[in-house]
């Protein structure tokens, strides 16, 4: 099979007031084209880090050190390049965002290293590709056509939409902007995709939809058009970051059964990032669990549920309640 990605020691330092703290540490591993991946771990594990990193939307404070490779099939050959950064600057502590935005590299063939290229709208990374009006792109022109685009080849799905989709455009134009950017349509056959793909993730009266605003629907619609938007121009990975954890169960199974089906049908990379370890093993065929900035364990879905061989990926299997799960209060000997 073949590796869409391959990373190796990546190391990732967020830096805020003097002091530096560790995401990732000295992690490697390999994407395989057409396949689902999960990477799972708790908060603070660097899981969010590790998506960000591959989709090139670090903020600038962070340090990477390492490579990405990526083995895109419309490329000449394979570069190794530092995504570039088109977020503000983020505390890694508090999420706060900074009062300015540093301008970081451009795409390069190594990451690490440095050049001075012009700021950017934090808005290109978090709509999946979309690019505001006065936004440039900031890979040179002698690496656009060998290095992967944010819309056109990466499409991410946050786990917020409501933070993700801006609230004063209706959402047929969101999606409708991604195909006009990326895929050379005039505006009208970008609506006419725009309704085929709200039709394509199941939202009741696309006609309807496409006019809509973000606030005029809930919050399961907009995870919807948020994953819309993310594969209107065909990318050849999909990253999932905590796309369901937002939702309600009956409306994250539903979303589940949705993004597997469009990564089937439309053949993309799955990139899934969740801390619920039985969600991953539903959807995903292998799995990476992190802790503490680390990869602790990596294999096949079967093999890590039935004999995880980490104790913290045990532990996650242990701390999952099914269905047919006794009580905790019974468990607890509370009800008597």
């Amino acid at each position: 099979m073949t590796a869409l990605l391959s990373i190796r020691d990546l190391t990732v330092t967020y830096r805020r007031d003097g002091s530096e703290v560790e995401a990732l540490n000295h992690v490697s591993l390999d994407v395989t084209a057409g396949e689902r991946f999960a990477i799972i771990g708790e908060s603070g594990s660097g899981k969010s880090t590790l998506a960000l990193a591959i989709a090139g939307l670090l903020p600038a404070s962070a340090r990477i050190e390492g490579t990405i490779e990526w083995k895109l099939p419309n490329l000449r050959s394979p570069h190794s390049f530092a995504p570039p950064s088109v977020l503000p600057d983020i505390s890694p502590t508090r999420g706060e965002i900074g009062s300015s935005v540093a301008s970081t590299p451009p795409a390069a063939l190594e990451i690490g290293e440095s050049g001075n290229d012009s700021a950017i709208s934090p808005q290109v990374g978090e709509m999946s590709g979309r690019t505001e009006g006065g936004a440039t792109d900031r890979q040179p022109a002698s690496l656009r056509d060998h290095t992967p685009l944010g819309g056109r080849d990466i499409g991410f799905v946050f786990q917020d939409p409501s933070a993700s989709l801006d609230p004063v455009m209706p959402v047929g134009e969101q999606i409708a902007e991604v195909a006009h950017t990326h895929l050379d349509l005039t505006w009208s056959q970008s609506y006419a995709k725009a309704k085929t793909l709200l039709e394509r993730v199941r939202l009741p009266d696309p006609d309807a939809a496409l006019r809509a605003y973000p606030h005029q629907l809930s919050g399961g619609q907009k995870q919807r058009v948020a994953i819309a938007a993310a594969i209107a121009a065909g990318p050849k990975l999909l990253i999932a970051d905590e796309a369901t954890s937002a939702l309600d169960t009956i409306v994250q199974a539903e979303i589940v059964a949705l993004i597997r089906q469009l990564v089937a049908e439309d053949g993309m990379t799955l990139l899934f990032v969740s801390h619920d370890i039985a969600l991953a093993a539903e959807l995903a065929e292998r799995i990476a669990v992190f802790r503490h900035g680390e990869l602790v364990e990596f294999g096949a879905t079967a093999q890590i549920v039935a004999s995880p061989r980490h104790a913290y990926t045990r532990a996650l299997l242990d701390a999952h309640l099914g269905l047919d799960a006794e009580p905790l209060l019974q468990q607890s000997g509370a009800l008597r």
